[in-house]
């Protein structure tokens, strides 16, 4: 199983998460996180029309498939172009698929122990949620000082602000979801990503040193 988009992922740091109702709107959002420097997001799929976004969407980034829970899900999204398949559950039957059709899964995990076993079944990147609501930046450093070997995710009701203390804490990539575009135009968007993406990198570079 080719992993590179999960490892495209860890060096960027930074996964914007598309939630929305409007698959025209969904694509508009991508294109400016694109135009931003985004290589990989994801678009979570809240209904039908947003297998056609991530078909437009993959022609010129790697897309995630979001929300995925049913194996008819993961098919309607690997059809659809999706290159990656995330869901907010770790499931065995996930696991499966994603072995079988040898695309990589981002499993969904709230506590040590489902992030502990999602780990043992080999997930590559395990999507910690709701962090915010779980005790946020503390509650990566907690899980993380016990088992350093994850590689933890956290989402939601993160900032991108907060983005660089998570990573400070640990985590591997972080997860952005409205914060990232709602209330904002194209080319705001864009900005914000090239601005976040800009924080990393100097962040990461200042910390190796």
């Amino acid at each position: 199983m080719s992993e590179n988009y999960i490892e495209i992922i860890k060096q960027d740091k930074v996964y914007p998460i598309i939630r929305c109702k409007d698959a025209d709107l969904a694509v508009e959002t991508a294109k400016a996180l694109v135009e931003g420097g985004i290589r990989v997001l994801e678009i979570n799929v809240e209904n039908p029309s947003l297998y056609k976004a991530i078909s437009e969407v993959s022609n010129y980034a790697y897309v995630c498939a979001g929300g995925i829970i049913t194996s008819l899900q993961a098919d309607a999204a690997f059809e659809s172009g999706a290159k990656l398949i995330a869901s907010p559950i770790f499931q065995m039957n996930m696991v499966k698929i994603s072995k079988n059709k040898r695309v990589p899964f981002i499993a969904g995990a709230s506590t040590a122990n489902e992030a502990y076993n999602a780990w043992k079944s080999r997930i590559p990147l395990i999507k910690l949620f709701p962090t915010d609501a779980m005790g946020g930046v503390k509650y990566i450093e907690d899980i993380l000082r016990q088992m350093p070997f994850l590689n933890l995710m956290p989402m939601g009701n993160i900032k991108l602000g907060e983005v660089t203390t998570y990573i400070k804490a640990g985590a591997a990539a972080v997860g952005v979801g409205r914060d990232f575009y709602l209330g904002f135009t194209p080319k705001e968007i864009t900005a914000r990503a090239k601005e976040i993406l800009r924080e990393v990198k100097d962040f990461t570079e200042w910390s190796k040193k």
